[in-house]
Order: C-alpha cells, then structure tokens, then sequence
C-alpha cells in the first residue's frame, strides 16, 4: 500500500496553526488503528490526533513546542510493513569502579576494644569538629589519641564535606525549560492583555462573618442531599445580582473594531489551575442557577479542566472572570483581565481579625475583594459601585435570594 502522510486536520474556529505538545509515538513505532498519535494544542485546548491507519511509523513532522500549519504533514506512516516493532535492545551502563583510598602511613596499633583512649581536651576538640575518635589511629607509645592524631585524620578525611561545608556550598547549575502547550498560550495571552488593556486594581475589604455562618448552616443542613456549597457559588450569585445595574461590567471589548458588547447573560469564568497551568472554564447562564446549580457546575468543570478533559465550548465564552487562590489568596491581588472581557473579580483569603464594631472591639472573618477592570471603558467610580454592590449582598446573605 506504500507511505501515507497524515496532515494537521482542520480543528475548526479559523484555526490555522496548532502547537504540537508531545508524541505519543517514535519513528520505528507499530500503531493500531485510532491510536492516539499526537497531542496538539489550539487557542483553548488540547487536541488527540488518531492514526486512521494501522502501520509503522515511517517519519514525525515536527518538535515539541513547534507551531505546525493546518493541513501540513504530521507523520508518515508505512502501511505496507509487516507490523512487527523491532525489538530495542538495552543498553547497560557498567558503573566505573570505585576508587580505593591510598593505604595511610603504618602507625601505632591500638586495643582493638574498648574506649578510644584520649586527653579530655583532644575529646572534647574531637566532638567540636564532629570527628569518631574510634576511626583515629593513635600515635602514643600505648595508643593513646594526640591532637598531632586529629591534625592528621583532618588532612586526610575520606568522604563528603562536612555538613556546614555542603550547606553553604555554592551552586553553578542551572536548567533551560521550554516553555510549550498551555504554559506558552498562557503567556501569551498574559502578555497581549497587559500590553493593550490599561488596567486598574479596586480592592475592598468585606466582613464575611454573617455569609460563613450562613454556608456552614446550609452545608449542615443539606450536605448529604445537595452538593456542598463552597464560597464560589456565593460570589457568583452575589455578582450575578449586581450585573443589571452595571451592564458595562459584564460585557466583551473589541477594541479593533471598538465595538463594547454588552450581554444579558452571564458567563462567568472560573479560573482553575491545573498541573498544565491556568485554565477558564466557563459556567454557563449563572443568572440562571441557584446556589446547589452553580456548586455543582462549578466542581465538575473544575475536575475536567484538572483533567484535561474541558472541550473547546467549556473553555470559552466567558463574559467575566472569578479568580481565586483560597487559603493562599493573600492579603490582596492584581489578577488580569481574561480579555476581551472588562473586569475580573479576585477573592483574597479570608482571615479572622478584631474589628471595631458598634463601638466595641469584636472577632470577624474578613476577606478582601481584588478586582481588576479595563480603564478604557470602565471608569472608577463605576467598578466602585459595583465593587460596593457586590460586598453588600456578601455582607447581608439574605440579599442573595432577594431578587
């Protein structure tokens, strides 16, 4: 049947280009039909490319981190071989042997037991320099331990050096990681929205005691019949209530066109980090979901993007951005807005502090509220408001299930 030469496929979206972030198989390989040939990342995702053949490969088309256009050659593979892999053979690696130390100049034997035999002083210099005085050959007439006997084991100490030595040992190593897959989409991206967007940082304190007291009652009530409620859904609610007064907030820039489009719904980005980095699944109609709906949606993008099993809608969308580092959210934050969106809302950790109140000093659970908005369409005074908004619902629950 010959070679057959696999090209990138067309992924959809207007992609053009894919970024190759690894090889699941090697030059030499066999490959069963559907077997998973390459792993290519887009804009959003991460892609399994399939063999439609059975085969051997022949030749890859690329490196690692290689950016490949759509509809060019991917691999090779023979369809016309035998099917049979050859078998690697292995390689032995047969350590050098290991060098034996110069036999040390004859000296005075001493009782094989019993205690080293030493002045106090030549014992107690022994410990300070952390040396086994039953190692060291005394040079006495009847074997006993002289300082001259220390001197000489110090000059010619088998072994690493000592420990304070190894501690304080300077290093000259160093490690080149290419960036690649998600890690450089990441980064770009990061870098395209600081460099066009003139951010601007809001942070707020809010006195989380009543809306903690609420969760852990709700979570006691119903955590074995509804999923369990985590701070998330609360934010998402409490943001989802203050959108309609401030529909600037919850829109997308495009500022090629210089087109803002405000939207109705709301599609909140949950930003997630996983062992490929940071990823943004995206909850679908908040507006439409209570407290149990949005929990449960939350947790299952979270375990996908996790995973790597987030498509391409999950990851896109989004309208505005929650991000949040829990219990290593710091005091406050700078996050970036996911562009094109206009804003994206920080959760800082929450923390128990003396707060004045009604004239007496009380314990609450604080957090702070870090939130970040695009200046160019979004003014102070209006995240502000919003920012505010936000906080009352957080501070008096009850308001969430107002509408």
């Amino acid at each position: 049947m010959g070679t057959l030469t696999i090209k990138v496929p067309d992924l959809g979206e207007g992609i053009a280009e894919v970024e190759l972030v690894a090889w699941r198989v090697q030059p030499g390989d066999t490959v069963a039909e559907d077997q998973v040939l390459a792993d290519v990342m887009t804009d959003k995702a991460t892609v399994e490319i399939p063999s439609p053949v059975a085969g051997r490969v022949v030749a890859l088309g690329g490196e690692v981190g290689q950016q490949i256009a759509v509809g060019a050659e991917l691999i090779r593979i023979d369809v016309a071989g035998d099917g049979e892999a050859k078998e690697a053979v292995p390689v032995v690696s047969t350590p050098a042997p290991a060098a034996v130390p110069a036999p040390a100049p004859a000296e005075r034997a001493r009782p094989s037991a019993g205690k080293p035999l030493a002045a106090p002083a030549v014992r107690h210099r022994a410990t300070v320099l952390g040396i086994d005085l039953r190692q060291v050959p005394g040079s006495s007439a009847d074997g006993r331990i002289l300082h001259e006997d220390l001197d000489a084991w110090l000059l010619r100490r088998p072994g690493p050096p000592a420990p304070d030595a190894a501690r304080y040992a300077e290093r000259h190593d160093e490690e080149a990681v290419p960036v690649t897959g998600v890690r450089r989409r990441i980064a770009q991206r990061m870098q395209d929205a600081m460099r066009r967007i003139p951010h601007f940082t809001y942070v707020e304190e809010v006195d989380v005691t009543e809306l903690e007291l609420l969760r852990a009652r709700i979570n006691e009530r119903w955590g074995g019949e509804r999923a369990h409620l985590t701070l998330l859904p609360l934010l998402v609610r409490a943001v989802v209530l203050a959108v309609p007064r401030f529909p600037q907030i919850n829109a997308r820039f495009d500022d090629e066109a210089g087109v803002l489009t405000r939207h109705g719904a709301v599609h909140v980005g949950i930003a997630t980090q996983t062992a490929a980095g940071l990823m943004v699944p995206v909850l679908r109609h908040a507006e439409a979901r209570d407290l149990w709906s949005s929990a449960t949606e939350i947790a299952r993008l979270a375990d996908a993007a996790r995973a790597g099993r987030a498509t391409r809608d999950e990851l896109s969308g989004s309208t505005l951005t929650v991000t949040s580092l829990g219990a290593l959210g710091g005091i406050a934050s700078t996050p970036i807005i996911n562009a094109p969106e206009v804003a994206i809302v920080g959760v800082n950790r929450i923390v128990q502090r003396p707060v004045m109140l009604g004239g007496a000093v009380v314990a609450r659970h604080m957090m702070n509220l870090s939130s970040s908005f695009d200046h160019r369409v979004v003014d102070g005074q209006l995240a502000a408001e919003f920012v505010q908004a936000v906080r009352a619902s957080l501070e008096c629950p009850a308001l969430l299930f107002i509408e």
